[in-house]
């Protein structure tokens, strides 16, 4: 098989998904221009022929309907002969759109593609698909759609998880976000986009004492959810502030094999995905971590950087008690919880993130970790050059 490598990888800054966000104003497939084209500045001819486009996207409804991957293709002016794919795999599908691109190339079956993710939700907004998944009654309970937030609460009470530690590792998050928002290395692939230069979400004046004071918002949904619950109930815990902000953004990475006339930033060890039980929802990315660390044959004490999804802020909190890494070595400039969540777009904007933040401290393993709602998870493992 062939060796795999991350040539580049660009992400925008993330902007409130509202009238007046910093991207708001922009189609989503401007977005994704603006990254190929970020990408073409820095890597040459290999980003402006690639053999496909691969991009991840949530809500493939409205704006970011019409088969985004395709539409956004075009509005780049990338080649005819680019294919086009457009992914769907819930909170993951950034970093699926890369797994599927490093298939690719390990393989033979392509040089070198463009792959990552998209989501404009301020233009297309969350369940604005319509699907009949989210409300069909004639599914056993354990199948119906959950919300992501009811989820993490459900989570939380399972897990043994306190308001307090989720109090904890909301402020961490805001913290190093603001602490990065002033290291250029950190930010060094980070595309400024429109008028948008920095992250638009973060809560700098975010306290111990305001986090403890913010009620639990989300209640209310274990009674609209009830039938898919089986009946369960549970002390809501997660309030405004331990949820990733609703948020615009996109990313892209350059996959190929060897022989790109340019220095690639890191070659990809191993890559992972795993389904979960759909019942403990949000845990499907540890299974997909495991299962990467296996195939890489590495441990997390043999890993320099982690970006680890804080897909709310149960699952960081989980993660840290459960497997207890250093904590030095994670999230180091801030997450989810701080700076947003653009469905399809994360995965990418993560893998961008990992390769600034190994730069920064001249590390050699960095990993990523995507979960989503319903059991969806994907992993990935590379080495910096």
């Amino acid at each position: 098989m062939t060796e795999v490598y991350l040539y580049d990888a660009v992400r925008t800054p993330r902007g409130k998904a509202r009238e007046g966000g910093g991207l708001a104003a922009l189609s989503p497939q401007e977005l994704v221009r603006s990254q190929a084209a970020a990408l073409a500045d820095r890597c040459g001819d290999a980003a402006r022929n690639p053999d496909a486009l691969l991009l991840g996207c949530v809500t493939q409804a409205g704006a970011q309907g019409g088969h985004i991957a395709l539409v956004s293709k075009l509005y780049a002016q990338l080649p005819d002969t680019t294919a086009a794919h457009s992914i769907n795999n819930y909170c993951a599908s950034g970093l699926s759109a890369i797994g599927q691109a490093v298939a690719k190339v390990a393989s033979g079956e392509a040089s070198h593609i463009l792959a990552g993710g998209v989501e404009s939700m301020s233009a297309s907004q969350f369940l604005s698909d319509r699907a009949g998944f989210y409300i069909n009654d004639e599914l056993p309970p354990r199948a119906r759609f959950v919300p992501p937030v009811l989820g993490a609460d459900r989570l939380a009470h399972a897990e043994g998880i306190t308001r307090a530690e989720l109090d904890a590792v909301a402020l961490a998050s805001q913290q190093k976000a603001a602490a990065a928002e002033g290291d250029p290395v950190l930010q060094a692939s980070r595309i400024a986009t429109g008028a948008l230069d920095g992250e638009e979400c973060i809560r700098p004046q975010t306290s111990a004492e305001s986090l403890a004071a913010a009620p639990a918002a989300f209640g209310d949904l274990q009674t609209q959810y009830a039938d898919a619950l089986g009946g369960a109930t549970f002390a809501p815990l997660h309030s405004i502030a331990h949820a990733p902000p609703i948020c615009d953004g996109a990313g892209l990475a350059l996959v190929g094999g060897e022989g790109l006339d340019i220095a690639p930033r890191a070659r990809v060890v191993a890559f992972a995905e795993s389904g979960g039980d759909p019942a403990a929802s949000l845990t499907a990315g540890f299974a997909a971590m495991d299962k990467v660390l296996t195939r890489a044959g590495l441990t997390l004490g043999d890993i320099d950087r982690i970006e680890f999804m804080e897909a709310f802020a149960v699952t960081i909190a989980k993660f840290l008690r459960d497997r207890d890494p250093d904590p030095t070595r994670v999230n180091v400039s801030g997450g989810h919880v701080a700076k947003g969540h653009p469905m399809g777009a994360s995965g990418a904007i993560l893998t961008s993130t990992l390769l600034d933040a190994l730069d920064a401290c001249g590390g050699r393993y960095g990993l990523v970790v995507l979960t989503g709602a319903m059991g969806v998870g994907a992993a990935m493992i590379v080495e910096r050059q």
